[in-house]
């Protein structure tokens, strides 16, 4: 093959040309009205969509009026070339065959989901409709794109498969393929779109995890028990959580710990020239004096069980717990972390909101993305948020801040989330954000989660009785009890009034103080 030119000074006078939108010297995308445009500005551009104020027809406004610099479909902008595609006439960003990225990846997906007789496999259509409806089709073009000719290629590896039937539509044969994280995406998909029966998605991370932590064991004893402490401890209780409410990263990353401190204390047994039957008192005080509390924690689960199936001695005595706890906000810390939040628009939406229920209503970070928008309450003018029984006023700045959250979530142009009822949409299909994740970025802008509730609780129970705060924000009584010691109070003081309804005077002093 030859090149077009002769000469890279041929190339760069051919191909090459300042960008009449960007100004950078760039490839060449095309000639427009108001001069050479780049493929970056070109794509911008085609994708701008409104009511064009020349004619004020609603299409894509890829043009520039004159002087003001106010975007204005291609018709008005004197355009020769149209953005129309050549199927469904959509007016927009243009690809092989001048067709749009929606027809592009109903082509792309009817031929990887054809069960070999030119159709889709049946079973499959329900997840079709779903990737095809996302709201940004170019995302689900990047998804079937990504690592194109290398292992984990979500087309070649899954979705192919997918429709020609090699892989059984069941929770079990998700859980054996590789790469797991490809195949965790489209698991949660086939969840979402009913193909496949809702299960938590950290139990399956578990269960996907567990097989793998096996094969690693070299001592075929030890690979039986932790399989046994797995089955009959480990996974009953993670399942019992899921049935009762849902399971948080923080558990499903305990639970994995407890089967690597249990395979490294069997592994250290052995070094010792010990087995777990044989175990002694006085193993058991050296491997809690030889590690950190946080071992000691996790080790406590797989010690009970082994006693309780008499794999060990039954007189063995297991250490207590230390019980730390992190240091609240100071009050003005709390007021100061509040201002900022309902004013600085630097800090994205979905953290400010995120930020004032931990600052004001003193909830945890688990429980804050498993809020839905229907636990935002518009009665009139006021605004209630559904924490307990009965909801919790929320103030006008918090209000105002909330509804501006709901009307613009992020991760809901996608298919993973095209229709979310949460108030903290995550990336994953049908999933909330990770706790976690929104935990750390809410550190990262001066709001400490666990430190920010603990001074949040604190405070309304100095200005509030026990019963009135455990109700209204969702506490068990035995918690706001034990904070009520810790403050000095006692449970049974009772404010004069009406208690019936929940308290508005705590709330408005908080963000009028802020």
């Amino acid at each position: 093959m030859t090149r077009p030119y002769a000469t890279d000074e041929q190339y760069e006078r051919w191909f090459m040309a300042e960008c009449c939108r960007c100004g950078r010297r760039r490839h060449k995308a095309g000639s427009w009205p108001d001069g050479y445009v780049c493929r970056t500005c070109s794509d911008r551009a085609v994708r701008t969509r409104g009511t064009c104020p020349r004619c004020g027809q609603d299409r894509a406004l890829p043009g520039l009026r004159p002087g003001g610099g106010a975007s204005i479909c291609a018709t008005c902008a004197g355009f020769f070339q149209n953005f129309d595609c050549s199927r469904c006439g959509f007016e927009g960003k243009l690809l092989g065959g001048r067709l749009c990225e929606r027809c592009t990846l109903t082509d792309r997906l009817t031929a990887l989901l054809d069960d070999s007789t030119g159709r889709i496999r049946p079973t499959l259509v329900p997840l079709f409709d779903l990737l095809v409806a996302m709201d940004k089709p170019r995302s689900g073009l990047a998804w079937l794109e990504m690592r194109r000719g290398r292992p984990g290629n979500a087309s070649q590896l899954l979705l192919r498969r997918l429709g020609l039937g090699e892989i059984p539509l069941t929770h079990d044969a998700f859980h054996e393929l590789q790469p797991w994280r490809a195949a965790a995406h489209l698991e949660e998909l086939l969840m979402t779109c009913g193909v496949l029966p809702a299960v938590d998605k950290y139990l399956c991370s578990f269960q996907r995890w567990l097989p793998g932590h096996l094969a690693d064991i070299a001592d075929p004893e030890h690979v039986k028990t932790i399989r046994l402490f797995a089955t009959w401890r480990v996974l009953p209780r993670l399942r019992a959580r899921a049935e009762r409410s849902h399971i948080t990263p923080s558990v499903r990353r305990f639970a994995a710990e407890q089967i690597k401190y249990a395979t490294a204390f069997l592994q250290w047994l052995g070094e010792r020239n010990s087995t777990l039957a044989s175990c002694g008192q006085i193993d058991i005080d050296a491997w809690y004096a030889e590690n950190t509390e946080h071992s000691r924690t996790c080790l406590r689960a797989f010690l009970n069980w082994a006693m309780q199936s008499r794999r060990c001695r039954r007189t063995l005595s297991i250490p207590a717990m230390k019980v730390s706890r992190r240091a609240a906000l100071s009050e003005d810390e709390r007021l100061d972390a509040l201002g900022r939040l309902l004013t600085d628009a630097e800090i994205p939406m979905r953290l400010r909101a995120a930020g004032v229920i931990v600052l004001l209503y003193a909830q945890p970070v688990s429980r804050i993305v498993r809020l839905s928008v229907d636990d935002v309450i518009r009665d009139g003018d006021t605004v209630l948020l559904r924490l307990g029984e009965p909801a919790s006023p929320v103030p006008a700045p918090v209000a105002a801040l909330l509804l501006e959250h709901i009307a613009n979530r992020d991760n809901m142009n996608t298919a993973t989330n095209p229709a979310s009822c949460w108030l903290f949409p995550g990336r994953r299909a049908g999933q909330p954000f990770r706790p976690d994740h929104l935990s750390a970025l809410l550190n990262e802008v001066g709001v400490p989660a666990a430190a920010a509730r603990g001074a949040a609780i604190r405070q309304q129970l100095l200005e509030l009785p026990g019963p009135v705060v455990a109700d209204a924000l969702g506490y068990h009584d035995k918690t706001t009890s034990r904070l009520i010691r810790e403050t000095g109070g006692t449970w049974s003081r009772y404010a004069p009034g009406d208690h019936a309804r929940s308290p508005t005077g705590w709330l408005s002093r908080g963000a009028g103080d802020s």
